[in-house]
């Protein structure tokens, strides 16, 4: 049994209809969050499919009406972090490692990015080849909430987005609606959500891999305007500045409200994360595949398993939902710059073996 109850074996629905091969994540309860048996399942699901010579494309969505996935099965990490054992590492290192498998995948990846898309849902999603959203969709990286730093690749996608957006959405952990999704490179097509069985049902026909994106594009429309674009004067101007504390000065100095409104949610995130979240992009730019990034996330991830601030903010979020977390250091000012430069530090365990010569990395389309 999975936290929320659900059967291991239901948590993933795999089926084949036509030359569609379909994976459901089925913990509707828990808005899909992964647990370990979940990337497991995914991951021999794909390489079955790889060789399956009818299937053309491959499609992910997520059962129930609130999203594709919410993120990982963030009480098992908090569980882990406790304890001590090696189970949220474990968990991390098959999580990137099908990560980069979607990145790379080599048939159409089509992920249905409807409702929440967050954290973990972003990572199994955002790196595939055609990925659409809706009016309902909410996509995002709010791991600076929870006093841990984005991973599954989010670092990656945020450092490439346009000017200093994916800073401001990494430090503060907003998520984006569906245009957003689009402008940050997060997505790529919106498609009103009451048009999703259709698209399905066309996307099940006999559809050859080249025909993917023409498809999905007979129900693609304009998305409902977003807000970041308008909002890039004073994003690039305050987020460029070198320091989690100069970004925020800035940021209450700008006199847009918006501005101050950002500064306010920073202050209230995790410093250690913040901090740790500003170099880990700030790295991310300069690195040229996913994979070396993923590489990246899991050093810095496995350091945060010692950070107080994980356990507690977990339990200020899911665990008591006081949403009263008490951070430790308490302030941007108060985190030194060795504690985190040493988040950076190989992890106990060793590279995952992405970041190899030769591995390269595409977001894998038609």
């Amino acid at each position: 049994m999975t936290s929320d109850g659900t059967p291991d074996e239901a948590t993933v629905l795999l089926r084949v209809h036509g030359s569609l091969a379909r994976a459901t994540l089925n913990r509707p309860r828990a808005i899909n969050a992964l647990d370990h048996g979940m990337v497991r399942v995914l991951a021999d699901a794909l390489t079955a499919w790889e060789k399956d010579e009818r299937v053309s494309a491959v499609l992910l969505d997520g059962a129930g009406e609130r999203g594709l996935c919410a993120g990982g099965d963030i009480r098992a990490i908090r569980a882990s972090a406790v304890t001590g054992d090696r189970r949220a590492a474990d968990f991390w290192r098959d999580e990137y490692h099908l990560n980069a498998r979607i990145a790379r995948y080599p048939k159409p990846y089509v992920a249905l990015m409807d409702g929440v898309a967050m954290g973990g849902g972003v990572g199994v999603s955002a790196h595939g080849g055609v990925r659409v959203v809706t009016e309902r969709s909410r996509v995002g990286m709010p791991e600076t909430t929870i006093g841990f730093v984005p991973d599954v690749g989010g670092t990656y996608l945020l450092s490439r987005a346009p000017g200093e957006t994916g800073t401001h959405l990494a430090l503060t952990g907003t998520a984006v609606g569906a245009a957003d999704a689009v402008y940050t490179g997060m997505a790529d097509h919106y498609v009103p959500s009451e048009h999703l069985p259709e698209l399905v049902r066309a996307l099940s026909e006999t559809v050859t891999e080249a025909h993917v994106v023409e498809v999905v594009g007979r129900f693609a429309q304009t998305a409902p305007a977003g807000d970041l674009a308008s909002r890039r004067a004073w994003i690039d101007t305050c987020y460029a500045a070198d320091t989690a504390e100069e970004i925020v000065a800035r940021l209450r100095a700008h006199g847009d409200p918006e501005a101050a409104k950002a500064a306010e949610t920073i202050e209230g995130k995790s410093p250690t994360s913040v901090k740790t979240t500003l170099a880990a992009l700030r790295r991310a730019r300069g690195l040229a595949t996913l994979e070396e990034v993923l590489e990246q996330e899991y050093r810095v991830s496995t350091a945060a398993l010692a950070w107080p601030d994980l356990v507690e903010g977990i339990r200020a979020q899911v665990v008591d939902k006081d949403r009263r977390p008490r951070w430790s250091p308490a302030a941007l000012a108060e985190v030194a710059d060795a504690d985190v430069a040493r988040a950076f530090d190989p992890a106990p365990d060793g590279p995952l073996g992405l970041a190899e010569p030769g591995a390269g990395t595409a977001r894998t389309g038609p």
